[in-house]
């Protein structure tokens, strides 16, 4: 019997938890000013990384009808209009159906996400793409995310720090 790791959220139901969702609302009122703010909310959430079967082979029967004969499940990256990658992920099911009805959740946490992203090429991580709040990860946030590094203050500023070293 082949056991499958626990990713750490048995009892999670997909709702956005709600100090994620007063973080998003803060950001949606003062963009510029409560970024560090919600970052440093979300890096402590869970995401919901969708996943999509993608056809792989084909095979044709004796009347010429396609059927499937193998199929893959991928994440799923989106081209922004500046050509650059993102990864997408949602705070809740809400949203990711919203997006898309067909999508499966994957669980994961903030640190899988940043690290996924940068795994696939991706130079961001769109959150909610479907709203309510879209939030946008990129650049040397996203790095240090994946690293492990967490946003904290310090001295009356925010920093990233890398927890015990």
């Amino acid at each position: 019997m082949r056991t499958i790791p626990d990713p750490g959220f048995a009892d999670d139901q997909g709702a956005v938890p709600p100090e994620v969702a007063e973080a998003l609302a803060g950001y949606a009122a003062d963009p510029d000013g409560r970024h560090a703010a919600t970052l440093a909310v979300l890096q402590h959430a869970r995401l919901l990384v969708p996943v999509m079967a993608v056809l792989g082979e084909v095979e044709y029967d004796d009347a010429g009808l396609a059927h499937d004969k193998t199929s893959d499940m991928a994440t799923v990256l989106m081209r922004g209009r500046d050509g650059r990658l993102a990864l997408l992920a949602f705070t809740g099911t809400t949203s990711l159906r919203a997006w898309n009805p067909e999508a499966r959740p994957v669980p994961v946490s903030v640190r899988q996400a940043a690290e996924a992203a940068l795994h696939d090429q991706a130079e961001a991580l769109v959150i909610d793409v479907a709203g309510p709040v879209v939030f946008v990860v990129q650049g040397d946030e996203l790095r240090a995310l994946a690293e492990g590094y967490t946003l904290a203050e310090v001295a009356g500023t925010q920093a990233w720090v890398r927890p015990g070293g």
